[in-house]
């Protein structure tokens, strides 16, 4: 059975995801129901790093946080490499704390992959681009500034007006 496609629809142009439903279940169905309820409709990429990855998920304009569910268990130990073009859970320094936030990597990002429990547990890779990197890139090249206590937080707001399943 194919793995299902996300559309993110954004201020720079769509974004198709593959969702890897087959590696990381737990973590693919977690991405999914916030797509269904519509949870990221109107977020902002609130984090841009060229060179390394633009984040979202997570946050209103004017970065205001939203309400999440509760936290996930890290399926990184079963997930690809983080890989440029590839999507991954954000998470606080505790490994099974991922909610509603990702990232998309802008280049192999090898230190961030599994390299065992603990402090080497890894960021969850649960999709990859398979249209839209010119997008991505785009996005990584926008003006970014501070917000206290948020860094290399985008000038003007790119948002994410949808993300639907297709």
């Amino acid at each position: 059975m194919a793995n299902p496609i996300v559309t993110f629809k954004t201020s720079k142009g769509d974004i198709s995801i593959e969702v890897f439903e087959d590696n990381v279940p737990i973590t693919a169905a977690n991405f999914l129901e916030y797509v269904k309820l519509g949870f990221y409709d109107g977020t902002i990429f609130h984090r841009v790093i060229p060179g390394f990855v633009i984040q979202g998920g997570g946050f209103a304009p004017g970065m205001e946080q939203k309400k999440t569910r509760a936290p996930i268990v890290n399926e990184a130990s079963k997930a690809p490499p983080n890989a440029r073009g590839t999507l991954s859970m954000a998470r606080t320094s505790v490994p099974d704390s991922a909610t509603s936030q990702f990232f998309i990597n802008l280049v192999d990002n090898k230190s961030l992959d599994y390299r065992g429990p603990g402090a080497g547990a890894g960021y969850c890779v649960f999709g990859r681009v398979t249209e839209g990197l010119d997008v991505v890139d785009a996005i990584a090249q926008v003006k970014t500034g501070r917000r206290p206590p948020h860094a290399d937080v985008p000038v003007e707001d790119v948002v994410l007006i949808s993300a639907k399943v297709v």
